[in-house]
């Protein structure tokens, strides 16, 4: 079965075939700057995927400028790209046997991957006001998909649902019940897709049952979430009724007191949706150093010495390190800490820092493991009573599980 996985964003489309139940990825891509005249198209297919392969071809890569006026004409061309005479891996668009979505939020009505529906797409609207910058674009990928490859089933894969198992007294907030039974104002937490990969692979590279591990999760990326995982479940997130509350993260302001909204929208004249901008595009690690919300570049100007830019690092890291031990106190104890994220992944500065000051619960960092270029990797000392580990994400083959899962048990209903 050949899966197309799609990742939706505001100003991006993600892209990747996948072979199913055999797991190979046959191309991956992306496109970027959506509705700009300067987009870029991206698509790497793998040795073996052509439909030449026989010739003896390996991978291919493409990358072209070109505009793209959104994401109706962002999709068209990841597929057209998929479907190239000289180097696609595919004849038609009619080959793909389903096509598996990302989509953030799913509230308390979607609580596992779904087929996608009327009334499923109804619901993803209906939390287009929590989630903003993700569930638009997700619906907008969705009905795009639709247009295009009608007779074909598609499957929404939530971001939220794995956080389904938090318990009341953790995602409840302390304000008025009547809000909660009226509009469902609640923790719902995100990055369900990469937790489910994460801590299934950490049970997997250890050699340890997954029910038996109390594992402190870190996705560092440019949205950030940290989560508690005990005895197979999550049990605590960060990330809240909207993705913005938490860790600090690349341009929303994660925990903050409430009255700080209010005072500055009298203050300033602000209205809600200038403050949503605000707090979900303008904060972060943007707000505090005033330089970028890429923290690499962050990085560069406190080198260089920004002192806004180091205390954008220094917030980032303290709250990060408070939710490790905010957690590990939550579980009763820590087994297993794991990195993932473009910045769990990719920093080992990010990754000792968080550490620091941890071995008291256990954590001893092997600091010339941190710094090995392996992806994959065990980063604590041999004695350290809590193993830590850099576990590169892969939300795509969690996607294109589910999403074979549901398609093959439509097929066999069928029959």
């Amino acid at each position: 079965m050949l899966i197309l996985v799609l990742n939706c964003g505001g100003s991006s489309v993600k892209y990747q075939l996948v072979e199913m139940p055999d797991e190979r990825v046959l191309a991956r891509g992306s496109v970027e700057r959506i509705g700009k005249v300067d987009g870029e198209l991206k698509l790497e297919t793998f040795r073996g995927a052509q439909k030449d392969a026989g010739s003896g071809t390996g991978g291919w890569k493409l990358s072209r400028v070109l505009p793209v006026a959104d994401h109706g004409a962002a999709i068209l061309l990841a597929l057209e790209a998929l479907a190239d005479p000289e180097h696609g891996v595919i004849e038609s668009f009619s080959e793909i046997d389903a096509v598996g979505h990302r989509v953030v939020h799913g509230g308390e009505k979607c609580t596992g991957s779904v087929l996608i529906t009327d009334e499923v797409v109804a619901v993803l609207r209906e939390f287009f006001d929590l989630a903003p910058l993700h569930n638009p674009p997700n619906v907008e990928g969705i009905e795009v998909c639709q247009r295009l490859m009608p007779d074909t089933p598609m499957v929404a894969v939530f971001d939220s649902s794995l956080h389904q198992t938090v318990p009341p007294y953790a995602y409840t907030y302390a304000i008025p019940y009547r809000y909660y039974e009226q509009y469902r104002v609640r923790r719902y937490g995100f990055h369900g897709i990469t937790f489910r990969y994460m801590t299934q692979r950490a049970a997997e590279f250890l050699g340890r049952p997954l029910e038996e591990l109390k594992i402190v999760n870190l996705m560092l990326g440019s949205g950030t979430t940290a989560c508690a995982f005990k005895e197979g479940r999550s049990i605590d997130v960060s990330t809240g009724l909207t993705p913005t509350e938490g860790l600090v993260q690349s341009t929303r302001c994660g925990d903050i007191d409430p009255l700080v909204v209010t005072y500055l929208m009298r203050k300033e004249g602000i209205d809600p949706d200038r403050m949503d901008q605000i707090l979900n595009k303008e904060s972060g690690w943007l707000g505090i150093s005033g330089v970028s919300n890429d923290l690499r570049e962050v990085f560069a100007a406190a080198e260089a010495g920004n002192a806004r830019a180091q205390l954008a690092i220094d917030t980032f890291v303290y709250r990060t390190k408070k939710y490790v031990g905010a957690y590990a106190a939550a579980m009763g104890g820590i087994d297993v800490l794991v990195f993932s994220g473009g910045v769990g992944e990719r920093s080992p500065v990010i990754r000792e820092r968080i550490c620091d000051g941890l071995e008291f619960l256990g954590i001893y960092l092997d600091k010339t493991a941190n710094q090995s270029p392996e992806p994959e990797k065990r980063i604590s000392r041999a004695d350290s009573p809590v193993e830590v580990l850099v576990i590169p994400t892969n939300e795509e083959i969690v996607i294109a599980r589910d999403t074979y899962s549901i398609v093959r048990g439509l097929q066999a209903g069928e029959r």
